[in-house]
C-alpha cells in the first residue's frame, strides 16, 4: 500500500498538536481545547466510529449545529479513513432524505434536536447532550492507533449548494484540502497570532476549510459560536478577544445595518474576510469608509476546489472594488468561450480551473462528472472578465444572466445599482419570462423605509443603460437564501414566474 506521508486532513491537526500542545486550539461556549487535548479527543472519536461497524471508506452524514464536537467528528472520520459528509442543518423532508441517500450514509451524527427529522430506519449516533452521545463517550474510549488514510483517499463529499439544480456530492480527498489549507494560509494571511471566531455554518466549506482547519495548521485559537450573532461578533470584537472575521455579504450587510454599528469601538478587528456570494460592491465602500484601518479579503471560489479559488488582498482593492482577485497558489484559471477557447482580456466567458484542490468528480453522477470536466479543466458556470494584470472579475453565474429582447444582461451590475439607494436593504435581481423581452429584468427588494417601485426603477435609469434598468420590482420581507448567504435566486424565479 502507498504510503500516505502525512498529507492528510487530520495529520494537520496531528502536527500543530506535536508543536504547540498546550496552546488553547478551540474555545466553544464554556469548552475550551487545548491542541493537544483537541488531538487526542479526534483518536478516541475515531475509535467511537470505527467501534460503531463502520469501515474505512463508508461515508458518515453529520447533521448538527456548529460545536467542538462537530469539528472533533470531523476530524475523526478522517483519522479513521471515513467519508464525511456534511449536511445542511436547515434541510428537511425530501432535500434532507436525497443527500443521506445519495450519499449512502451508513451512520448520520446528528444532534438531538435534529435527529427526529432523519428519514425513518437512519441509523444514527447523537454529537452531544445526550445519554451515550460523541462527546460522552470520548474519556471511556480508547485513542484509535491504527493505519493512517492514504493522501489520495475520499475525506468528504462536499455537497454544492444547489441554487440551480439538485445537489451534487464533490468528492474531496485528503490531499485536494490540504493543498487548498496551503492556498488560503498564504493568500489570506493567516497567522497563529491572529484571533479568528467562525460563526458560519461548519457544514460550510468556507468556514471549516478557508478558515477553521487552515488556522489550526498554523496554531491560532480559534472560538466556535452557533450563528452568526450581531451582538455576540460586536462583544467579542470590542472586548478584543477577536480580530479575525469571515462572514458572507448577507452577515456584513445585517453588520453595516445596525443603528450601533457606527458607535461600537470596533478597532481591534484587523483582518475582515468576505465571500460565499458576490458582495454589492456600494456595501464594501461603506464599510471600508466606517473601518479605514481595516483589511477587506475577498475569497471566491466554490465547492469543487475546496473552495478556495482566487483571493482580492487589502492592497488590491483600490480602482478594482468589484474583481474576486488573482488565482491562489495551486490554482491554474482561464476564461473561454463556449469552445474551450481563450477569450481576450477584457472580454466576459466561463472561468475555467485546473488544480490538485480540485474534486475527483461527483459522487455516482458520471454524466455531470464529464460535463463539467472537459479537455482537463473544470468548467465553473461562472461568467467571468480578466483584465490584463491577472485580475478576475465575477460577472454573473451563466445561468443568471439575463437574455432581456436578445441582449445579455449581467443581474450583477443592476444589483448594485439598486444598492446605492439609500431605501435598499437588499436587492436580488432576476429574470422572468415576459411575451415581449424574452426575459423581464425584475428586481425583488427587501425595503429599508418608504420608497415606491416607480422610484427605483428611475433610480436604476439614472445609473444604468435604460435597457438594463429593472421593467419590475417586487418587495419582500426577506430574500431565501441556503446557510453560506447566497440568494436562492432558482426559488424567486419559481414564486413570482406567474
Amino acid at each position: 500500500m502507498t504510503p500516505g506521508h502525512g498529507s492528510t486532513v487530520d495529520g494537520v491537526l496531528r502536527r500543530s498538536a506535536r508543536r504547540t500542545p498546550a496552546r488553547v486550539a478551540v474555545e466553544y461556549r464554556d469548552r475550551t481545547w487545548t491542541y493537544e487535548e483537541l488531538d487526542e479527543a479526534v483518536s478516541r472519536a475515531a475509535s467511537v466510529l470505527l467501534g460503531e461497524g463502520l469501515a474505512p471508506g463508508d461515508r458518515v452524514g453529520a447533521y448538527g449545529h456548529n460545536s467542538d464536537a462537530y469539528l472533533i467528528a470531523f476530524l475523526a472520520c478522517a483519522r479513521a479513513g471515513l467519508v464525511h459528509v456534511p449536511v445542511n442543518q436547515n434541510l428537511t423532508g425530501e432535500d434532507l432524505a436525497y443527500i443521506v441517500r445519495q450519499s449512502g450514509s451508513a451512520l448520520v451524527l446528528t444532534d438531538p434536536d435534529l435527529a427526529g427529522r432523519l428519514p425513518a430506519g437512519t441509523r444514527r449516533l447523537a454529537l452531544r447532550d445526550a445519554d451515550g452521545s460523541l462527546l460522552v463517550r470520548l474519556p471511556a474510549t480508547p485513542a484509535y492507533d491504527g493505519p493512517e488514510p492514504r493522501s489520495e483517499d475520499l475525506v468528504q463529499l462536499l455537497y454544492t449548494s444547489g441554487t440551480t439544480a439538485l445537489p451534487k456530492g464533490a468528492m474531496m480527498t485528503h490531499r485536494a484540502l490540504v493543498h487548498e489549507y496551503l492556498s488560503a494560509i498564504t493568500a489570506l494571511d493567516l497567522s497563529a497570532g491572529d484571533r479568528p471566531a467562525h460563526s458560519l455554518p461548519l457544514y460550510h466549506s468556507a468556514q471549516l476549510h478557508v478558515f477553521l482547519l487552515p488556522y489550526l495548521a498554523v496554531g491560532a485559537t480559534n472560538i466556535v459560536l452557533d450563528a452568526p450573532d450581531g451582538d455576540r461578533l460586536l462583544d467579542l470584537i470590542e472586548a478584543d478577544r477577536v480580530d479575525s472575521l469571515f462572514a458572507p455579504p448577507t452577515v456584513w450587510i445585517g453588520l453595516a445595518n445596525r443603528p450601533d454599528f457606527a458607535t461600537r469601538d470596533l478597532s481591534g478587528l484587523r483582518k475582515a474576510y468576505y465571500g460565499a456570494s458576490i458582495m454589492p460592491v456600494p456595501v464594501l465602500e461603506r464599510l471600508r469608509e466606517r473601518l479605514p484601518g481595516l483589511g477587506f479579503y475577498n475569497c471566491f471560489g466554490q465547492s469543487e476546489i475546496g473552495p478556495l479559488a482566487t483571493v482580492l488582498a487589502p492592497d488590491e482593492h483600490k480602482g478594482r472594488m468589484d474583481s474576486c482577485g488573482r488565482q491562489v497558489l495551486f490554482v491554474d484559471a482561464r476564461v473561454v468561450d463556449e469552445n474551450g477557447k481563450d477569450v481576450p482580456d477584457g472580454t466576459a466567458g466561463e472561468i475555467v480551473y485546473r488544480s490538485p484542490q480540485l474534486c475527483e468528480g461527483y459522487w455516482d453522477k458520471p454524466e455531470e462528472t464529464a460535463a463539467a470536466f472537459r479537455d482537463g479543466w473544470f468548467h465553473s458556470g461562472d461568467l467571468a472578465v480578466r483584465d490584463a494584470h491577472g485580475y478576475f472579475t465575477i460577472v454573473d453565474r451563466v445561468k443568471d444572466v439575463i437574455n432581456s429582447g436578445g441582449v445579455l444582461v449581467a443581474s450583477r451590475q443592476v444589483e448594485d445599482a439598486l444598492y446605492t439607494h439609500d431605501a435598499v436593504a437588499e436587492a436580488a435581481v432576476i429574470g422572468l419570462p415576459d411575451a415581449t423581452w424574452i426575459e423581464a429584468i425584475t428586481a425583488v427588494v427587501v425595503p429599508r423605509g418608504e420608497v415606491t417601485e416607480e422610484e427605483l426603477i428611475a433610480h436604476a435609469r439614472e445609473n444604468l443603460p435604460h435597457f438594463k434598468a429593472p421593467k419590475r420590482v417586487l418587495f419582500v420581507e426577506e430574500l431565501p437564501r441556503n446557510a453560506s448567504g447566497k440568494i436562492l435566486k432558482r426559488e424567486l424565479r419559481e414564486r413570482f414566474a406567474s
